[in-house]
């Protein structure tokens, strides 16, 4: 009887035109991502370790699988994990904090003492590894140094629990954190010793201003009871095609407050989309009063 062992790999078939076209259809329905077949070789070799770690031959046995009761239970979430791209940095397109800093927070004190009688909220909506809600919190408690009473909450959510787990973490490498400005470095960021030198991580005070959760933004209720008065969800739409990215986006608005803003991708446009936002800067939009 053959015997698949550590020395005699499984040997994978190549993933059939019917089993990705209906992959992609099922990733489209679930997480609203857009698979075209120009990606094709990328989802095979992103899962094929997956296959192997199962001890499936082929990607039609997995799809069958996945599909099943069991496996929407036992797989979603690590089909979820693998398909999906997280890449972000720390201060990542900085013009955007600037703004937040200068015009957008000032606006929504004036507005909704937003900040001051209550918390400033702010969503990093698709937070992937947390850089940007540190980012965010970081700039946020600078700015309450020279702002008396000023106090925010952020939350951060992403559809991957792998990364929101490196995120709750809150460990990084050192050359992670190179955009970091030095006095916030010294600031909000912990050295390691002995066997965790060439790491970091960020100190108590800032990541108790976070909270964590996994959030598909194709879920009926995002479960969020209070406006946000900010929102930041940069890189995450382009993966969307326009007719979800529209709807997407009229969401963002129902948890927003008026007048508050949502900052997006340099790569990212509102054109054309019925969406109650008006732009104030690059790629920053405020919603209508």
């Amino acid at each position: 009887m053959e015997r698949n062992t550590i020395n005699s790999p499984i040997a994978l078939s190549v993933m059939a035109e019917g089993d990705f076209n209906r992959l992609s259809q099922f990733i489209y329905k679930v997480c609203g991502i857009k698979i075209t077949s120009v990606k094709k070789v990328m989802i095979e070799s992103r899962l094929s370790k997956r296959l192997r770690e199962l001890g499936m031959k082929n990607f039609h046995d997995y799809c069958e699988y996945l599909y099943s009761d069991r496996g929407m239970e036992e797989e979603l979430v690590q089909m979820i994990d693998i398909v999906t791209t997280n890449k972000t940095d720390f201060f990542r397109e900085p013009g955007h904090f600037d703004y937040l800093i200068k015009e957008a927070i000032p606006a929504l004190i004036r507005q909704h003492d937003a900040g001051i009688r209550r918390k400033l909220r702010v969503w990093s909506a698709g937070c992937s590894t947390g850089e940007e809600p540190y980012t965010l919190a970081m700039v946020l408690k600078e700015y309450g140094e020279n702002c008396r009473g000023f106090d925010f909450d952020i939350m951060a959510t992403d559809i991957s629990t792998r990364v929101l787990h490196t995120a709750s973490l809150a460990i990084y490498e050192e050359e992670k954190i190179m955009p970091v400005p030095p006095q916030m470095k010294k600031k909000y960021l912990l050295r390691g010793k002995g066997g965790r030198q060439g790491r970091v991580r960020i100190v108590p005070e800032l990541r108790e201003t976070i909270r964590f959760r996994r959030l598909n933004f194709m879920d009926g209720d995002f479960g969020i009871k209070e406006r946000m008065d900010v929102i930041f969800c940069r890189n995450v739409i382009i993966y969307f095609d326009r007719i979800t990215q529209e709807r997407l986006l009229r969401r963002f608005c129902d948890h927003l407050v008026p007048g508050g803003y949502v900052f997006m991708g340099h790569s990212e446009t509102l054109n054309g989309m019925n969406v109650p936002l008006v732009s104030v800067a690059p790629t920053t939009y405020r919603k209508k009063l």
